[in-house]
Parts: structure tokens; sequence; C-alpha cells
């Protein structure tokens, strides 16, 4: 499955790298690919997980907030 989370306070590179390598621990993911310039993160996951886990690993990885997460 593929979800696209809309995030806020995403400002370089570094946050980016935060926000993935956090996603990446979630387990069923399998990809993760933030764009700060988008405010957006892309997940690839082996199977369904929750909205609320995902959003747990962004709030994990500093001072960030997912707003929403979709299912694409």
């Amino acid at each position: 499955m593929k979800y696209v989370i809309k995030t806020e306070g995403l400002h370089c590179g570094h946050c980016d790298a935060s926000v993935e390598t956090e996603l990446l621990k979630v387990a069923g993911v399998t990809d993760a690919d933030s764009n700060h310039e988008t405010q957006t993160v892309e997940v690839e996951t082996d199977g369904a997980v929750s909205e609320d886990a995902l959003k747990d690993a962004v709030a994990a990885a500093g001072d960030f907030r997912a707003l929403s997460v979709t299912a694409a």
C-alpha cells in the first residue's frame, strides 16, 4: 500500500531524513520519501499500517506534525 502524509514543520533535508528514519521503524513500512518543500511524505508498506502509527512516527522525529494520512 501507499500512503501520503501531509506534514507541518519540515524545513530542510535533515528534517526529511529524521522523519524517514522514524517511519522506517514502523512495522510494515518498506520505504519513506519526505519532501520538505511540499510538506509531504510518501510511504510504501507491505500491508495496511494504522494512521496513528504513521502520525506518531512523524511526531517522534522532532517538532513535526502529521496533518493527514491518505491512502494513495
